[in-house]
């Protein structure tokens, strides 16, 4: 993946890379001497709140489905290290991000309401006068 000027979430969104802040750090796990001295570990930083690529109605879904990765400041975080390369995990990040915001801004089906139906009453209220049946053969008979 090379880095654009946008990043194409779907056919309704694009968002310009500038929106997007990363930071980097030393990162742990595998890499040797690599890991003490090379800033590989890389943090994705998306301001939702005040995005101006995003709509109200694209800003109000993305808060509402990703309330637990948005602090509360605002900032969607994402964190990427898997690799030993920084620029590997900025595009393992940006990856991420494109997958997470085109999750959120899929719409979702509405649930529809079913009723029950007659032979599953009938069936249900027949199981009930059976279990009946067994707990009464179970008493003393006087």
């Amino acid at each position: 993946m090379h880095l654009y000027d946008k990043i194409y979430i779907n056919q309704n969104l694009e968002i310009p890379i500038s929106e997007l802040r990363f930071k980097f750090a030393r990162s742990g796990g595998k890499g040797g001497q690599n890991v003490n001295k090379v800033e590989t570990k890389v943090e994705l930083l998306f301001d939702v709140t005040k995005s101006s690529s995003l709509t109200e109605t694209q800003r109000g879904t993305i808060l509402k489905h990703l309330k637990t990765q948005i602090a509360s400041d605002g900032f969607l975080h994402l964190i990427s290290q898997e690799s030993r390369s920084q620029l590997k995990n900025r595009e393992n990040a940006i990856s991420k991000f494109i997958r997470i915001i085109g999750e959120a801004l899929k719409p979702r089906k509405k649930r529809i309401k079913t009723k029950s139906t007659v032979a599953g009453k009938e069936k249900r209220l027949l199981s009930k006068k059976h279990r009946s049946d067994i707990k009464k053969m179970r008493m003393k008979v006087d």
